[in-house]
């Protein structure tokens, strides 16, 4: 099995937005981040791939033969969490608990325990705890995702994760999603989404590329680390580069933007620097493409 989802397709229609025919892959065995700005559609996606909304046309492909997501015995393979209201708010972490458990045959009481004393929200045993309402929205989203990672699951859907935690919440969430794909030797996945990748780059593997409901970019973080390049110069060299730029800003002393590798002779000859881009200055110079192309 390659891919842990294949989307073919896929769209979904509202009044004053459409995802239209998104096409790719969540490779199997790997971290996948859906990168975009608020409302590209990444949200709507993600619904759609776990059973929250419908669709309007095409179809995903799980697990290499499984397409149906009302199926129970896929449903159990899949670890799906939200960025908004995952639980009532009235819940405590023990009532989590208690639910998770009548839910679905593969939660580990235990394993929830150890996750919510890693990331600090307390014994989920005691008798006096406080509901979900009275939490901070950082906390909240540490309770949605341990009650998501003590399930027993091939495939992780997480919905902007990343959001509302402070740094070293970012960073543990790294790490749980490295232990996690490497517990099965590479038959686990993940997929989530964000438009904010900085603190997520260390857990990424594959980039998905979002903008006005469409897919503009996909692959491999290292491949698309060669495919591109960061360019930065003076001022005074900026338009004879800007032809040759994805996107282009800059100020009265100089220049930063992408540029594709295939250019960097070419562009080194107008005495630019050139180097290895970041995930996050490739995400921004990708995005600002899709958005002037939009104008």
């Amino acid at each position: 099995m390659n891919n842990a989802i294949e989307i073919n397709g896929i769209t979904k229609k509202y009044k004053d937005f459409t995802l239209g025919g998104v096409q790719a892959v969540v490779p199997c065995g790997f971290a996948t981040a859906l990168i975009g700005a608020n409302g590209a559609g990444k949200t709507t996606l993600i619904d759609i791939l776990c059973g929250v909304t419908g669709k309007t046309g095409g179809k995903a492909v799980y697990f290499g033969d499984m397409t149906d997501i009302d199926d129970d015995k896929l449903r159990n393979r899949i670890g799906y969490c939200s960025s908004a209201n995952f639980f009532p708010m009235d819940w405590t972490i023990k009532k989590i608990a208690d639910s998770m458990e009548l839910g679905f045959d593969n939660f580990d009481r235990q394993r929830f325990a150890e996750l919510c004393k890693r990331f600090k929200l307390g014994d989920p045993t005691e008798k006096k705890q406080k509901k979900l309402m009275k939490l901070s929205d950082g906390n909240k989203m540490r309770t949605y995702l341990a009650a998501v990672l003590a399930r027993d699951t091939e495939l992780l859907v997480l919905d902007e994760p990343a959001s509302s935690l402070d740094p070293l919440a970012r960073d543990v969430l790294c790490d749980l999603f490295r232990e996690y794909l490497s517990e099965r030797d590479g038959e686990r996945s993940v997929l989530f989404s964000t438009h904010n990748i900085a603190d997520m780059e260390y857990a990424t593997d594959y980039a998905i590329f979002m903008a006005n409901g469409k897919v503009i970019e996909q692959g491999f973080v290292e491949d698309l680390k060669e495919k591109y390049i960061l360019v930065h110069g003076d001022a005074e060299n900026a338009d004879k580069v800007r032809p040759f730029m994805i996107s282009f800003s800059g100020g009265r002393t100089g220049f930063e933007e992408i540029a594709l590798a295939e250019n960097a002779e070419m562009l080194r000859a107008y005495d630019t620097a050139v180097e290895t881009p970041t995930l996050q200055q490739l995400s921004v110079g990708i995005l600002r493409k899709a958005e002037e192309d939009e104008k």
